[in-house]
């Protein structure tokens, strides 16, 4: 799906334009959602699945592997899926019934295909039926009507729902700590280096005096023949 503010892309135009020389109708090929006009590639799909397929013609997972690989370059497939131990082929179209302007395929086009590639489709071992597109693809991974949550390891559900709220607010004081450390950080920098405060248009503000130990002794300086010490932990 295109979310982005300006559609009207070449590639769009350029369709359009094909569609009205040849003197078709033009597709209309946006969605409402959430009451802005989205536009997507496709609207009803098809998905087809090839049950028992003989395994000597899948050869091994490394030929079936290379299989749905293949199927995947065609411009017409959406989705494919070989699945070598239970000998079933996935394939998720774009039909040559559909009005979008994408590449499409027939049924027997994706029978031939397999074909050439050494896999005979049973006509008795297929299924196949239509997929709303926006709603059963698009809408499943990008808008969940909720989003998958699991516990952290060694609680159960109802644990993790009462440690939950307060998790979230450690959590929260714990990034505003860090996010304060680094301010520190910086400000502690540019007074250390203030030409590169001047360069930034910094105004550097005196700090006070640390008059802890453990300032005194960042404070300290080596003597020039003083090759100084390791302060553990700092």
């Amino acid at each position: 799906m295109d979310r982005r503010e300006n559609t009207e892309s070449y590639t769009y135009q350029k369709e359009l334009e094909e569609e009205r020389k040849q003197g078709n109708v033009e597709y209309n090929d946006y969605v409402d959602e959430n009451g802005a006009k989205i536009r997507v590639p496709y609207k009803m799909v098809k998905e087809v699945t090839f049950n028992n397929v003989k395994k000597e013609e899948l050869i091994d997972t490394e030929h079936a592997a290379r299989l749905q690989y293949r199927l995947m370059l065609q411009e017409a497939v959406l989705f494919a899926k070989v699945e070598f131990v239970a000998r079933k082929i996935h394939i998720t179209y774009n039909p040559d019934t559909s009005a979008n302007r994408k590449a499409k395929w027939s049924l027997q086009q994706a029978v031939d295909f397999l074909a050439g590639q050494g896999v005979h489709i049973n006509p008795q071992e297929m299924e196949q039926h239509d997929v709303d597109y926006y709603k059963e693809h698009y809408s499943y991974h990008f808008n969940p009507a909720t989003i998958r949550e699991h516990p952290p390891y060694g609680y159960t559900r109802q644990e993790w729902q009462k440690m939950k709220a307060e998790y979230a607010a450690k959590k929260v004081e714990y990034e505003q700590g860090k996010l304060d450390k680094f301010h520190r950080f910086q400000a502690n920098y540019l007074q250390e280096h203030p030409d590169l405060a001047a360069e930034m248009g910094v105004k550097i503000e005196p700090q006070k005096e640390d008059k802890s130990l453990l300032g005194k002794v960042l404070k300290k300086k080596p003597k020039k023949d003083e090759k100084g010490f390791w302060f553990h932990g700092v």
